[in-house]
């Protein structure tokens, strides 16, 4: 088997460390040789963050380089935007559409970019777009859209059942969450 690579993009604080150990536990669980890199960037909220995960029969590095992820996992749109260098031409991006306003717009000095996920189609990029945050809400808290996304990832991974999926989130979500998170686990593999 080919090493797969996963990256998963977005702001500081939106949840990416848990989506990345949760798909680490998962794929570990079906037998494959997993890397997870530690988060790139600035972590603190607010801030840009890139995790990698890379799994396959074996599998040296943690680091994706430009062209060569499978996946983008992007929990805002702009950082979809902002990785697109390293999507494989066959590659799939599953985004949030949220948008927060990086520090340039804050300021003042720039706009947030108009059409990005029309941008992105005419590119031939396939992306798979959808309001993260309302089924978070949904399901009981806005913080649970690392959840709805990986919900939508779990489409694109045919040869892994739902109870994988749901075994891995009851490991690695405390106990009090559990529910919530499938919860919105499940709205956004059905949405």
């Amino acid at each position: 088997m080919t090493t797969k690579n996963i990256m998963i993009v977005g702001v500081g604080g939106q949840g990416s460390v848990l989506a990345s150990k949760l798909l680490g536990h998962l794929l570990t669980a079906q037998g494959y040789d997993v890397k997870v890199s530690e988060v790139h960037g600035m972590s603190q909220r607010g801030g840009s963050v890139v995790t990698y995960v890379r799994y396959g029969e074996k599998v040296y590095s943690p680091v994706i380089d430009k062209g060569q992820a499978d996946f983008i996992v992007s929990f805002e749109l702009l950082e979809a935007a902002r990785n697109l260098e390293y999507l494989k031409q066959s590659g799939q991006i599953v985004t949030s559409t949220q948008q927060i306003d990086p520090m340039p717009v804050i300021t003042g000095a720039m706009s947030y970019p108009e059409n990005l996920l029309a941008k992105m189609q005419t590119l031939g990029v396939k992306v798979d777009a959808l309001d993260c945050v309302k089924l978070a809400e949904e399901a009981g808290s806005v913080k649970a859209v690392n959840l709805v996304l990986l919900g939508r990832l779990s489409h694109y991974f045919d040869d892994i059942t739902p109870g994988a999926w749901h075994e891995a989130i009851t490991s690695c979500v405390p106990g009090k969450f559990i529910e919530l998170n499938m919860k919105a686990f499940a709205l956004g593999r059905e949405a």
